[in-house]
């Protein structure tokens, strides 16, 4: 079993019946276990649609979280100043994920895949909206 951890971009785009769901059933199916991160959360409950509320919340209440700790802020600050160091921009909110991701086994699943440039990641392209 190997664990991924599923960006916001793929959150999103299961809660609204999108591709995604598919997908999650396929990583299902494989014995893989879907899992996410406070970040992740934060930004799915901050983009909701009224209706969507009751429906997200239990989605969320099923998926494990992966702690962020003092390990995971050093090496999303790490990332963002070694970037930055080759002109290269990234967000707070992705490094967290991203060493979230990296905590967890390395594999995340987004739709974004350009924002984890981060050679420790698998990163898994699924492609989203619809």
């Amino acid at each position: 079993m190997a664990v991924v951890l599923l960006d916001t971009t793929v959150l999103i785009d299961v809660l609204r019946g999108r591709p995604a769901v598919g997908r999650l059933s396929d990583l299902h199916r494989r014995g893989d276990a879907p899992v996410v991160c406070a970040i992740n959360v934060e930004e799915v409950v901050r983009g909701l649609r009224p209706p969507e509320v009751a429906a997200a919340e239990r989605f969320l209440r099923g998926l494990p979280v992966v702690p962020l700790a003092r390990g995971e802020g050093a090496r999303a600050g790490a990332w963002r100043r070694d970037h930055a160091a080759r002109g290269i921009t990234l967000s707070q909110s992705d490094c967290l994920v991203a060493a979230a991701a990296a905590r967890a086994g390395g594999r995340l699943a987004t739709g974004n895949p350009r924002h984890f440039p981060m050679p420790e990641l698998t990163v898994e392209h699924w492609p989203v909206g619809g």
